[in-house]
């Protein structure tokens, strides 16, 4: 059987309306790959499993849960799917709505939004709307729209958004046959650590379930800090949230799990995106190496005993957002001869 994305495999564990037309691009089946070069430059000793989300249709995570968002809101008969976005919610909502054939709006933080979400958003036809101010506004705008005659919010305020991100839980287990020691992933809007939660709890109603390990950028860490950030700061655009709308199920999720929730610096995201691209050919955008940051100073705290079983959420694909992949290497290199011995000199060989 073809895949038809993660209703179809998953229908009798997501709440659909009765009837319902699925608005799918074949969203979920993303590669659990182990990664062991990265394992030995952290100096750890345990199987590393990376959950690759940028495989989806529109190259995040976010797309399990805006086929279920585009199908509810088409079952209402809306006429319009709106979200505060940081990037990738803005790229996956019109990529549906465009599915579905129904029109899309983004309120973004003028300026704060990655050229490589920017453009999926406009391709498909999305209404930009930028704000002056950040993502926490956006979102208070949204809210505030949520009851217009047929507009459908599709942020993770939407609950069913939820139920969507859940299924890469069922996926990581079905793969490994087995349930992961530890889950780590970067935290932002927080919707994905609750909706991964969410699938470890009803796939395993009698556990064990792994310990959720969520990492925030230190610029951008109201659950770390205990409070809200009005000016959060980091170079991980997706995760530069300072009120995270799920953030109280998300320390649910730490507590209840025996989980830890930390914090990052951009120098350590930074190292640990390009240590991911050049230990195991995996490109992310920068929000996605938080987690690989974290793991490494879980490594060097002792946190991760030997023989454990770790699987990670790499969010997006790094052509998200290639300009910081790009700063990295300011200096293009020189232009040399078209000739086998300038080659070799060039290579050393």
């Amino acid at each position: 059987m073809s895949w038809g994305g993660i209703i179809q495999a998953y229908r009798d564990r997501l709440p659909l309306p009765e009837g319902a037309k699925i608005i799918t691009l074949g969203e979920g089946n993303t590669p659990l790959l182990a990664a062991p070069r990265l394992v030995t430059a952290l100096r750890g000793d345990f199987d590393l499993r990376l959950k690759y989300e940028g495989m989806n249709p529109t190259a995040s995570f976010k797309d399990r849960g805006m086929t279920m968002a585009v199908t509810h809101a088409v079952a209402k008969g809306a006429k319009l799917v709106i979200c505060a976005s940081t990037g990738n919610t803005s790229a996956s909502a019109s990529a549906y709505a465009a599915r579905a054939g129904i029109a899309s709006a983004v309120i973004i933080p003028a300026g704060k939004i990655a050229l490589g979400k920017l453009t999926q958003a406009l391709i498909h036809g999305a209404k930009l709307l930028p704000i002056s101010g950040n993502f926490d506004d956006a979102l208070n705008l949204i809210r505030q729209m949520s009851n217009l005659p047929g507009v459908e919010v599709v942020n993770s305020i939407n609950p069913v958004r939820i139920e969507g991100q859940k299924t890469a839980s069922f996926e990581i287990l079905e793969t490994l046959e087995r349930t992961p020691d530890f889950h780590f992933l970067p935290v932002g809007n927080a919707g994905n650590i609750t909706a991964y939660w969410k699938g470890f709890c009803e796939a395993l109603p009698q556990g064990p379930r792994p310990r959720m390990f969520g990492w925030q950028a230190a610029g951008a860490a109201p659950l770390v800090d205990g409070h809200i950030v009005k000016d959060p700061q980091t170079i991980a655009t997706a995760i530069r949230i300072g009120n995270p709308a799920s953030g109280p199920a998300a320390l649910t999720a730490i507590k209840d799990s025996n989980g830890r929730i930390d914090k990052v610096t951009d120098e350590e995201i930074l190292s640990a995106y390009q240590l991911l691209a050049q230990t195991e050919g995996i490109f992310v955008e920068p929000a996605c190496a938080a987690p690989v940051a974290g793991l490494r100073k879980a490594v060097a705290a002792g946190w991760i005993p030997k023989g454990s079983l770790v699987t990670m959420t790499l969010t997006g694909h790094g052509l998200k957002d290639p300009d910081t992949a790009l700063s990295l290497f300011p200096n293009a290199p020189s232009a040399i001869a078209p000739t086998l011995e300038a080659a070799r000199k060039a290579l050393g060989l």
